[in-house]
This record gives structure tokens, C-alpha cells and sequence, in this order.
């Protein structure tokens, strides 16, 4: 399948899945429809085009997919009667149902795919898989699970859904918030997942951060004003663009070390167009404070450039506002940077009295490799070797286990 073809059939799959979900109510059902016409365009259209009307295509290949599964459903009888005005909608086109071309279900999809009812492990798969356009296998490959494993999730997640009697409508306006919240959370941590893989041979995952930043546009294009969503779309942004210099051979190449011509310029601009755009409406929230930091990065030609005392301001303000064990850890750093190491530790022994970053499944990896970091800064050799090793014994990915090893040997 040609690249053009793939792009545009991950376009058009929410248009077509919500005409599906519109007309007949089942999103579990639509959903294996979808993908069955998605499946049967990439099959047919690199040999023979494609067709003038995309959507209308996949959208009649969703309705008789739709027939079929319909009827051999369980509830056959009480469901035939719709099945047969489907058919009599099929072949008489005065009554043929098509949604009109400016509804965008984009948004309602994200809504339904994040509600409440799922867990937000469920809430990553089906949004990759019903709004993504990505199919099972695919999801699974980059979950490092088997394609069984996400298939059963997946199903899961849609018999969820309709037990808690979710419908295809957007949420009134005193639940819109959190779902919101949840919809920019999944985006989020399908890009973190594909910058930065949990396990498996490669740093990151080029296919799930692409497509963290197309769902991310997409959502912006619903919500243009929305200046949380224009946060993370340029957080996203102005991290994709250091990708390419974060290895070397394979090998990773921590931040201070990359080769800073290999930053891609055109993300960085318009990630601070986004940036600087967001901030000058004044309503600050974590994805525009996350966008500020990483637009500080990429401002500095060279990392003695770097306004490290900013970047300590900011990770200050966005403790306040979301008190992580993650955010914390990344202050230390940033306060270690600006103003030495000894305080950097001073900060983080601190906060490990507090808050115990060194036993949080989120950060206990990543606080070792500090620590190690803080302790060479600081002449002990041998304790920063003890904790790289610490810090590699702690991660599935191979890649940064193997940085970090390498940092311990070159220690002794």
C-alpha cells in the first residue's frame, strides 16, 4: 500500500466510522466494519485508483459489511427489520445515507474512544485503533504484546462501551471537560510511548509518535482556541524534532551531546509559532508550561546556551499544578543544570524523603540514572557507576540499557 493511499485512508477512517456509528448505533459493530472496508480499499485502490468520492466508497463498503454482521448477530429478529432498510438505503439512491462532507466526527470519535467507563490502557488501544486507522497488529508491535492480546483488549474496550451505554453524541458540557482531559492524556502518552519505547530494540517508536502528532492536529483543527491542545501539539512538535540526533549507531545521545544541526528547524518553528501563539492568551495549563521548556531547548544554539534558570522557573510553576513524581525529577535536574550539582542532590534527597521518587513505578528507573548523573558531576566515580548499573537492570529498552551500561564501564 503506497504511502499516499495509507494517509489518506487514516483521513478518512473517524468520517466513516462516525456515518457507520450515526446510522446504526453500534460502535463495536461499525468499528469491525470499518475496518473491513479500510482493509478492502487497501487491497483495491493501488491497482486500480482512487475512487472520486473516497468517503462515500468506504462508507458503502461499511454499510454492507454492517448488513452482514447485523444479521448474523445474535439478535437477529429484533435487528433484521434495520438490515433490510440498509439494503432498500443501498440500491435507491434518493435514500442512500451519506453524512454531509463538513460534519467532523474526529472529535466525538476521541470523546467516545476516552470514556469514563475504560481503563486508560483501553483508551489508547481503541483510540489508535478506531480513530488511528491502525490495526490490531500494528497497535500490538508497538505495545510489544501479541496481536491476540490487543485483539481481546480491544474487544473488550468496545463491550465496555456498550454496557455503559455510550452513545455517538459529544458530552454534555459539565462531563466535555474531563473527557477532554482524558482524550489530550491518551494523545499524550501515545507520543511518549513512540518517543521513548518501554521495551524492544529500538529508542523509539517512529509510527505511534507520528501519529500521536496527526491525531494531536487533528484535534486542534476541532478546537482551534483551545490553548491546552495547541500546547501539546507544540510540545509535540519541539520534541519530534530532536528524533533524528537522539542516536547515534544505534547508540543514544543524551541531550547535552546531540548534534544540534541534526534538529529539524521546521519543527521547531512551528512548534514556538504554536507556543507563542498559546501563551499570549494568558490561561497557562501543563501541556503550554511542557511546550515552554522544550521551546527553551531548542531556542539555544549550544547546550552552554540553555537558560537553565527558566527552564527551573517553569518546571517549579508546572509542580504546582501537577505534582508528579516525573515533573519533580525533572526539576532536579533542571535545578541542577542552573545551579550546581551538590544542590541538585540537596533537591532531590529532598524530595525523596517527601514523596519517595526513588519507589515510584514512574520515575525509580529514571531517579537512579540522575542521581548517577549528579554523583559523577560531583567526583564520585564509583557510586555514579553503582547506580548507572542500578538505573540499566531497570529499563526494557535496549537501547537505553545499553547507554547506560557504557556509562558505568567508562566509570570502572
Amino acid at each position: 500500500m503506497t504511502t499516499d493511499v495509507e494517509r489518506l485512508l487514516r483521513t478518512e477512517a473517524p468520517q466513516v466510522l462516525g456515518a457507520l456509528v450515526r446510522r446504526f448505533g453500534h460502535f463495536d459493530i461499525a468499528e469491525d466494519a470499518l475496518q473491513e472496508a479500510l482493509l478492502t480499499a487497501s487491497r483495491t485502490w493501488p491497482a486500480d485508483g482512487v475512487p472520486d468520492n473516497p468517503r462515500s466508497w468506504l462508507i458503502r463498503i461499511g454499510y454492507r459489511r454492517m448488513v452482514d454482521l447485523l444479521r448474523s448477530d445474535q439478535a437477529r429478529r429484533r435487528r433484521e427489520q434495520e438490515a433490510g432498510m440498509t439494503e432498500l438505503a443501498l440500491h435507491e439512491p434518493a435514500r442512500r445515507a451519506c453524512p454531509p462532507q463538513e460534519i467532523d466526527d474526529s472529535l466525538t470519535l476521541l470523546l467516545l474512544c476516552c470514556h469514563p467507563a475504560l481503563s486508560t490502557t483501553s483508551q489508547v488501544a481503541l483510540t489508535l485503533r478506531a480513530v488511528g486507522g491502525l490495526t490490531t497488529a500494528e497497535i500490538a508491535h508497538a505495545y510489544g504484546t501479541t496481536e491476540n492480546t490487543m485483539g481481546t483488549r480491544i474487544s473488550r474496550a468496545k463491550q465496555q462501551l456498550a454496557r455503559a451505554g455510550a452513545r455517538f453524541t459529544p458530552p454534555e458540557d459539565v462531563d466535555r471537560d474531563s473527557r477532554m482531559a482524558a482524550v489530550t492524556q491518551v494523545l499524550y502518552l501515545i507520543f511518549n510511548e513512540g518517543y521513548t519505547a518501554s521495551a524492544g530494540a529500538e529508542l523509539a517508536r517512529v509510527d505511534l509518535t507520528r501519529e500521536a502528532i496527526r491525531l494531536t492536529r487533528m484535534l486542534r483543527d476541532s478546537l482551534p482556541d483551545d490553548a491546552e491542545v495547541t500546547g501539546l501539539l507544540a510540545l509535540m512538535l519541539l520534541t519530534e524534532s530532536r528524533r533524528t540526533a537522539r542516536t547515534d549507531d544505534d547508540e543514544l545521545v543524551p541531550l547535552e551531546e546531540q548534534d544540534r544541526t541534526r534538529w529539524d528547524s521546521e519543527l521547531i518553528r512551528e512548534g514556538t509559532e504554536l507556543i507563542d501563539r498559546a501563551w499570549r492568551r494568558r490561561v497557562v495549563g501543563p501541556y503550554q508550561l511542557q511546550a515552554a521548556i522544550a521551546s527553551v531547548h531548542a531556542a539555544a544554539g549550544s547546550p552552554a546556551e540553555t537558560d537553565w534558570p527558566q527552564i527551573a522557573a517553569l518546571y517549579l510553576w508546572l509542580e504546582r499544578l501537577i505534582p508528579t513524581a516525573p515533573v519533580r525529577l525533572s526539576r532536579v535536574v533542571a535545578v541542577a543544570q542552573a545551579y550546581g550539582p551538590a544542590r541538585g542532590l540537596a533537591l532531590l534527597d529532598d524530595l525523596n524523603r517527601r514523596h519517595r521518587l526513588d519507589q515510584e513505578p514512574l520515575t525509580r528507573q529514571r531517579e537512579r540514572a540522575v542521581r548517577a548523573h549528579l554523583f559523577q558531576l560531583t567526583g564520585d566515580a564509583a557510586g555514579a557507576a553503582t547506580l548507572y548499573r542500578e538505573a540499566a537492570t531497570l529499563t526494557d529498552n535496549q537501547v537505553e540499557r545499553r547507554y547506560l551500561l557504557g556509562r558505568a564501564d567508562r566509570l570502572g
